[in-house]
């Protein structure tokens, strides 16, 4: 029963049917796994939305910065960006069925001996304490009205630092940063989110998973959200599957029990 892992979809329907057909994908066999923001950016967010949920089980998904962005606008917490491509889902006639199903999914999937996430892990963070943090923002979206209070107050760089003393939103929005938006952290595992480009290291700050005696170093990490990496990374353990798909590179999957890669080119979509 081979599982594939998925990078940034972005609302690339036609892209992510194309990688299917490569990896000759069977729902009767075989198990996706994607690393987040399935939506916005891209002009078929409804048709990927619809695609994964009805995969069943057959499908994982974690919760990327796109996705929870689109939650805050269904939820009538914000409202619509500029850039958003997001009108479309929100018009849909089954947009409450797709807004619960998406607000139900995981921050963090751990099975088969890999741990699947949006950005990455905080450095400080083991495997225990990650899925302990994860299940508390997942358990605030799954009350309605907590969550609408949780995406009024998501938004905002600060704090930047873990630290298990921290409280209310200030706790939650750092947990959601580090899972869903975390590129650059210094080696005491302060937030950068200004910092997007690819790999260097400035004032101190570096990659995530560069940064000296992290605590998850031996976890297999299989992340996207950084499509200037182009999924190369020479850090053992960890596996950048965002390619840039939404911007006219490919679209990759990782068939996990081998490694091997495979992807498709994609076309940047005319917003």
């Amino acid at each position: 029963m081979p599982i594939y892992a998925i990078g940034d979809v972005q609302g690339c329907y036609d892209a992510l049917q194309d990688l299917c057909l490569k990896i000759q994908f069977d729902p009767q066999r075989d198990t996706l796994w994607f690393t987040g923001d399935l939506i916005n950016r891209g002009l078929q967010s409804l048709q990927v939305l619809r695609f994964v949920k009805g995969l069943g089980n057959k499908a994982v998904t974690v919760l990327g910065n796109h996705d929870l962005h689109f939650l805050a606008v269904a939820n009538n917490a914000i409202a619509l960006r500029p850039k958003d491509t997001l009108k479309e889902v929100l018009a849909a006639p089954d947009l409450i069925e797709l807004r619960d199903w998406l607000q139900a999914q995981p921050l963090l999937y751990h099975a088969e001996g890999f741990t699947l996430v949006h950005a990455g892990l905080a450095p400080q963070w083991d495997l225990q304490q990650a899925q302990a943090l994860a299940k508390e923002v997942e358990q605030l979206l799954k009350n309605p009205a907590e969550a609408i209070k949780f995406f009024k107050k998501m938004y905002g760089d600060i704090p930047t630092r873990w630290q298990d003393n921290l409280t209310g939103w200030k706790r939650y929005r750092l947990i959601t940063n580090y899972f869903t938006r975390m590129r650059f952290c210094d080696a005491q595992g302060n937030l950068n989110l200004n910092i997007k480009g690819a790999i260097s290291q400035l004032d101190g700050y570096m990659p995530w998973f560069k940064v000296p005696n992290r605590r998850n170093k031996d976890l297999r990490i299989l992340f996207g959200h950084w499509a200037s990496l182009q999924g190369i990374i020479d850090t053992p353990n960890v596996y950048g599957l965002d390619t840039g798909c939404v911007w006219g590179n490919c679209l990759t999957a990782l068939r996990l029990k081998d490694m091997q890669r495979f992807s498709v080119n994609c076309v940047k979509p005319n917003v």
